[in-house]
């Protein structure tokens, strides 16, 4: 085209993001027509703001089947052009949604991952469409990478990928961040596959962890069940040396979007959607607790908590609230069906044992939020009860920081969130399974001196500004290719084309 910047619609240094789901959401409206959201989660809210309008790629799989796929491609095409990147959809089978994601990763990683064996379900199955799916994958990113590429795997989901990459030809160096915990070696030997899909990992050249203890669990599982495998250097990143091929392991603990989401929560919106939150808890403080609906979140057990603080603790009643938010999730898995089943149960007890003449004690919500309702919680609760039984990060506790632009919060974190590495010195750290302890950091906070909040909120705040989604991004990219985001200028006005695709 004539006067175009060929800079500009070919970035020379491109950044290739493959995860499970593309960054958006796609439903039906009521006339069939294909209707596009941007999509939610730690790995979206994270990601989409640096690699917005930089003229990179996005692969993924779109939410949708092969069997309801229709113009989805079209869709992406027309719909997506205000990201400023591509997005390239792969497409799974209606089996493959089963056995890929419902079952080898959220009925045999996720459990074992986060430590609950009895969770699994080794079905043999599983694995097969487990490695099919990846091979996809593979596929999709062969077709759409160039030269000079930098090419990025997310997540538990695409584990084996790097075997596919390679066995297509792929010589381009591959980084992989795992966005939840790594077991230890105890629970990684009871995975049947687990020499596979060690071995894929090591096909890449950069892993990243979300804390320490995920990388030291990592070595040790490789160094026992690999044969010939050399440990070197010290620090955020060391060296594994398995035959010639190195591959560096580092500990990345994600950060968010801090003066995103502090702009966010000054807004004129958000302010008015708290002032009504405030008024219609007038003189009660707020605890809140945000949540997907997950069995790793500890959410009964923060429930039987906070029944034991109003028992034993006379004083909360009629001046607390507790705010719990459920966010819906993977509702077709029984498990998750009997959990959201076993919340309203305990909800409804404690409410009923407890509700006063105008006074509840716990609002419950099973939807997800919008973005400025959700931050309006965060500016209006004093208290963040956030109290996983292991979480790779938790990103909830940092944005719940982010936007106490007033510093009049106290944050409550389970020590088994990746999130405590980083906060424990100013947040109140809980073990998730004592229900007295959580009690009494409950009223103790509901107790803390205004001036003491502010203190601690304010260093919270700092730590979370400091180690931002930025730092997170280009700490892993110089350890991965030498790069950082100055490498992947900003494009302004950038629209993907089949050009520069």
């Amino acid at each position: 085209m004539k006067g175009e910047d060929r800079s500009v619609m070919n970035p020379v240094n491109r950044l290739v993001i493959v995860s499970n789901r593309l960054p958006i959401v796609l439903n039906h409206d009521e006339g069939g027509s294909w209707q596009v959201q941007e999509g939610s989660g730690g790995l979206v809210s994270a990601l989409a703001p640096v690699l917005k309008n930089r003229g990179g790629v996005w692969i993924g799989w779109p939410g949708t089947t092969e069997e309801e796929n229709g113009n989805i491609k079209n869709v992406l095409e027309e719909e997506t052009k205000s990201f400023g990147y591509s997005m390239k959809p792969v497409i799974l089978t209606l089996e493959e949604k089963q056995k890929y994601y419902e079952g080898f990763a959220n009925e045999i990683i996720w459990p074992l991952f986060h430590d609950m064996t009895a969770h699994c379900n080794f079905n043999p199955e599983y694995w097969q469409v487990y490695q099919q799916v990846n091979r996809k994958f593979a596929d999709v990113v062969y077709q759409n990478i160039r030269e000079n590429d930098f090419i990025w795997i997310h997540d538990y989901h695409l584990m084996n990928i790097a075997t596919e990459l390679r066995s297509a030809g792929v010589r381009s160096e591959l980084a992989f961040f795992l966005h939840i915990p790594f077991p230890p070696l105890d629970i990684m030997v009871r995975l049947p596959w687990r020499f596979q899909i060690l071995h894929s990992l090591l096909e890449f050249n950069l892993i990243g962890f979300q804390t320490m203890r995920d990388r030291r669990n990592f070595i040790h599982c490789v160094k026992t069940l690999i044969p010939g495998v050399r440990v070197f250097g010290k620090g955020q990143v060391q060296t594994i040396r398995v035959g010639e091929h190195e591959i560096r392991i580092g500990a990345f603990p994600i950060g968010i979007d801090f003066h995103g989401f502090v702009k966010l929560a000054a807004t004129p919106e958000v302010s008015e959607k708290a002032w009504f939150i405030h008024e219609d808890l007038t003189d009660r403080v707020i605890i809140l607790g945000v949540d997907r609906l997950d069995y790793t979140k500890g959410i009964p057990e923060r429930l039987k908590a906070y029944r034991n603080a109003l028992a034993r603790y006379p004083e909360l009643q009629e001046n607390v609230t507790f705010v719990q938010a459920v966010v819906p999730s993977r509702r077709s898995l029984p498990r998750y069906a009997a959990l959201k089943t076993e919340i309203e149960r305990l909800v409804g007890e404690i409410n009923g044992q407890f509700t006063r003449s105008g006074w509840v004690p716990i609002h419950y919500f099973f939807r997800s939020l919008s973005r400025p309702e959700l931050l309006a919680y965060y500016r209006t609760s004093e208290i963040a009860l956030l109290t996983p039984l292991k979480d790779g990060m938790n990103l909830v506790a940092k944005e719940y920081c982010a936007c106490k632009i007033e510093e009049n919060g106290v944050l409550i974190l389970s020590e088994f969130a990746g999130a405590a590495a980083q906060l424990q010195k100013y947040a109140e750290l809980v073990n998730p399974h004592d229900i007295e302890g959580i009690a009494e950091t409950i009223y103790r906070a509901y107790k803390m001196e205004p001036e003491k909040r502010k203190i601690r909120m304010r260093r919270l705040r700092y730590i979370i500004r400091k180690y931002d989604i930025f730092w997170w991004v280009d700490s892993f990219l110089k350890a991965a290719f030498a790069r950082d985001l100055k490498d992947f200028p900003y494009i302004e006005d950038y629209i993907p084309t089949e050009e520069n695709n």
